[in-house]
């Protein structure tokens, strides 16, 4: 196995809105889709669909979006033997999504809050075999220290995406971490440093590298992505300019991408470049993993964008 995601699944209830309605207020939308989601299973599909190869650590409902969310992992190529299926109601995130492309997303965990460290232990003789964690904060925070730890018993290096942001992720489990993957609200949170610019955001990421993190990379949105490394790297990767349709799901998919490229053997600079692309190519399509290209539908719209 190439990585090995511990993280949610939900199943995306997307609609298209033309303004958030006022309170007590009934408007008509005019459309919506059902799709899979969850960030942990975002990246998993994202880095699947390059050519990584995937082992899911994950828990879904007893409902009927468990059989369907199991098929789309099956149907993406990834492995399920740890996928537990646990009584109760699988996660579910309703989206909105404006005419400017802008979302709004409520998280409802279900069965997610039933992964344990228990799980992660009964799954650890294949998590060693793999070159890369790759973790969020959809799950019990327990876990996600478990899973740090275990990666650092194996000697797996973690990526940590830390999203939902919550003020009880402490600072010494980020500097556990190879790669810490905020974006600028995350940031703030953990640094309760200000990110109003390139050069705050700079600060602040500097702080979690004294703390002993090896690479902090910021997603910034229409700024971009900034890298800090721990030898004095930097690298700041401005945003493309695609003509975006639906931006959710678009920091996932940048995520599975650098994920997949950094397992390949490519250098840091070269998997965030062709991560950053990636991502601008999946606001470019409706839904969430719905606009994770394959690695041949990808290479051919970089080429003919570079052609352009």
């Amino acid at each position: 196995m190439d990585i090995a995601v511990i993280g949610s699944n939900n199943i995306d209830l997307i609609t298209y809105i033309t303004r958030m309605p006022e309170e007590g207020e009934t408007i008509e939308a005019p459309d919506f889709r059902l799709g899979f989601g969850g960030k942990g299973s975002n990246q998993a599909v994202a880095a699947a669909r390059l050519g990584s190869s995937i082992l899911m650590v994950t828990c879904v409902g007893d409902d009927l979006f468990a059989n369907s969310t199991m098929q789309n992992y099956r149907d993406n190529g990834i492995d399920t033997r740890y996928v537990k299926q646990v009584p109760g109601a699988s996660g579910v995130a309703p989206i909105f999504v404006d005419p400017e492309a802008r979302n709004s997303v409520i998280i409802v965990k279900g069965a997610n809050n039933a992964l344990t460290p228990d799980d992660l232990e009964a799954a650890a003789e294949d998590i060693a075999r793999c070159e890369l964690i790759v973790l969020q904060l959809e799950i019990h925070l327990d876990t996600v220290r478990a899973a740090i730890a275990l990666g650092n018993r194996l000697n797996v290096p973690v990526l940590l995406n830390p999203a939902p942001a919550t003020k009880e992720l402490e600072v010494e489990w980020v500097a556990r971490c190879e790669y810490f993957m905020p974006n600028e609200t995350e940031l703030a949170l953990l640094t309760d440093m200000p990110v109003s610019n390139l050069d705050e955001i700079r600060e602040a990421a500097r702080t979690l590298l004294a703390s002993g993190c090896g690479n902090v990379i910021v997603t910034m949105g229409e700024r971009g992505v900034l890298w800090l490394g721990s030898h004095g790297e930097e690298l700041h990767v401005p945003q493309l300019s695609v003509d975006a349709v639906d931006t959710v799901g678009a920091g996932d998919a940048f995520i599975g991408c650098f994920a997949h490229c950094v397992t390949d053997g490519r250098s840091i600079e070269e998997s965030l470049r062709t991560a950053n692309a990636y991502a601008a190519h999946s606001v470019t399509g409706h839904g969430t993993q719905t606009s994770y290209a394959t690695a041949a539908e990808f290479e051919k719209w970089r080429a003919e964008r570079e052609k352009s």
